[in-house]
Parts: C-alpha cells; structure tokens; sequence
C-alpha cells in the first residue's frame, strides 16, 4: 500500500511507515504521475484534488488536514468512488486565539473596554460559536449571523441572530467565519460584498480569518481607504500573491496563520491519521502526536487574556514581518512556530 503525503502536515513522518509506503512532496507540486500506484492522498489546501490530478490514479481515499475542501472537487470524487475526510472544528481554539488577539488590538485602538462595543459573528459553526460565546462572556454585546442555522434551528433575534446588513450596521466588530460556498441557497464567496459594505457602520472593524474571497477585497479597500472601515485580514484572495493595496490599509494582516496552534495542527494531523486508519483497518485508533498536550477550552476573563496574549501571540509582530515582506508570504506560513492554546 502506498500514501502520497503533503511534506508540511505537521507530526506525520514515522506514524504510517510501520504499515504504508509512504512518499512526502511539496503540497504545490503533487503531480498526476505521483499518485498512478497511490491507494490514498494526505493533503492540506495547497493542492487541488480533481479530475486533473486523481482521474489516472488508483487513490480510493482524500484526506485533507484542514477544515475546509473548497480544494477539492468533491463532486467528482463522489462520483468515482473516493472517500473525502476532512478535519472540521480542528483549528478553531487557534482561530479564536486569533480573533482574541484582534479585539485586545481593537480596543486599545479605540480607547474602548468590551462593554462599549457590539461584535457581530458572521457564521456559528464550530468557531463562530465559540467567538460569540467568548466575546459575550467579556463582555461584548453579540450579534449573529447564520442563515442556514437560523432556518435549520428557528433562530432569530430572541436569540441574538440579525440578517447580515442589520448585523453590519450595528456591529463596531464584525468577524467571518464561514465555509467557503460557491452556489446553492447560501453562497457565501463575495458575502462581505456590495450590500455588507453599504449597510456596514462607519468605524468598524472587518475581520476576515475564514477564507479569500469571502470578503470582496476591492470593496474593503476602497472602504479602508475611504476612512470608513478597518480591516484585519488573515485569508486572502489569491495567495500567496496577496493584494498589495489591502496589505498596506490593513491595520492587522497575518499569513492565513490564524489556526495555526500547536493544538489545531495536531488535532488536524490526527484526524487524517483516523481517516487512513480507518478506512485501511490499521491499528493506529486514538493516535495523537506525542509531545502536544489537547487543551480543553475554559473560562477566561478579560483582563487575564489580554495580559497573557503578548506572551503566546504577537500578532503586531506577524503584522509587520508580512508588510515588510510580502512576497515571502508562503515561507512565513512555512516557518510558523505553531503556537500554545491558553484557554
């Protein structure tokens, strides 16, 4: 049996060799001709799994260590017969470092304390839901957006859910995180888009750590520039050749690092190791990369956070090193020392 391996999935080397042939190459260049003898293909987003790359191969299973498969034509692969797993909900304590980390910034920059200001989280999956929860326990006022929840669960505003232009033009913050979707009922590519951006309330902050292209980055910085918002981008359309113009407005800009946790990366490398163990029948049931300790989200007050950020996240520090140095983008994603969850 042979694996084909995205070289950066963190933690892997050593775990499957005991069973699979396993080969490592660069997540950007895996070719066709790599995977005609491959029975499965590890991956992370850098690699686009469709017709092209798979239709000659004998892989049976796509495991992506990422939350997302907007990489991954999953159509197709349905229809020949390969299982897609992915690793849903993995990075969302990093993620929520993230955003955490945002909001010290932004209240600092505002003069402002929780109390003062109104959050709006845009998608209540596996992190919005732990934003939102969060943000109202420091404090914040909360306002929600999900409408595939909402119709899904009977939410409304006795619950704190608010159409998304309502939510912009009441919300100081407002922060994306939703999957990436193309069509169907609730497409969300270009969601922060012409009528986000004139409902949006003058002076607030644009969060965007879910994906490129879910907030339209010509809009946001024309607005930016316009002295009508703020922006604090993670994902990026195009990268690694990211919008240059954003990049100089943004007052925080990260390279798509937001998850990046030692948590999210082992939690991620985990559960494509339970996609290859189980669809294999291997004995690796409850792997988890030694040396990584799983942290269990917990209280936090306000002040503790704030005092402890500097110490695991210095994201004005990422901030700077990606504007000085745009165009090593992908090698500061390379280069990421994963860091430690705290609460």
């Amino acid at each position: 049996m042979k694996i084909v391996a995205d070289d950066k999935i963190p933690y892997l080397r050593g775990v499957l060799e005991p069973y699979v042939d396993m080969a490592y190459l660069p997540g950007g260049v895996i070719a066709a001709s790599d995977l005609t003898d491959a029975d499965a293909l590890l991956v992370r987003t850098r690699t686009r799994c469709d017709a092209g790359l798979l239709s000659e191969s004998s892989v049976r299973l796509v495991a992506t260590a990422t939350i997302g498969t907007d990489h991954i034509d999953m159509h197709w692969c349905a229809g020949r017969g390969i299982d897609v797993v992915s690793a849903p909900g993995c990075n969302a304590g990093g993620v929520l470092q993230w955003v955490a980390a945002v909001l010290r910034e932004e209240t600092v920059r505002r003069g402002s304390v929780p109390g003062e200001l109104t959050v709006g989280v845009v998608g209540i999956g596996h992190v919005g839901s732990l934003v939102g929860d969060y943000a109202s326990d420091w404090g914040f006022r909360v306002l929600r957006s999900d409408p595939p929840r909402e119709e899904a669960e009977g939410l409304g505003p006795d619950q704190g859910y608010v159409p998304l232009e309502e939510l912009a033009a009441r919300a100081d913050i407002v922060t994306f995180h939703v999957p990436m979707v193309c069509g169907g009922a609730h497409p969300t590519v270009g969601l922060g888009g012409d009528a986000f951006f004139r409902a949006l309330r003058r002076g607030a902050a644009v969060l965007n750590s879910s994906r490129g292209g879910i907030v339209d980055e010509r809009l946001l910085s024309e607005a930016v520039a316009e002295g009508r918002c703020s922006a604090c981008i993670d994902t990026w359309s195009g990268e690694p050749g990211i919008n240059q113009e954003l990049l100089t407005l943004a007052t925080i800009a990260t390279p798509h690092i937001a998850g990046y946790s030692l948590q999210g990366k082992a939690n991620a490398t985990a559960a494509v190791v339970a996609a290859v163990a189980g669809h294999f029948g291997l004995p690796l049931s409850g792997w988890y990369p030694s040396g990584v300790t799983p942290v269990c989200h917990r209280k936090i007050g306000w002040r503790e956070m704030c005092d402890a950020m500097p110490r695991y996240f210095d994201i004005s520090g990422q901030t700077a090193a990606l504007k000085a140095s745009p165009e090593r983008f992908e090698k500061f994603r390379e280069e990421y020392a994963f860091r430690q969850e705290f609460f």
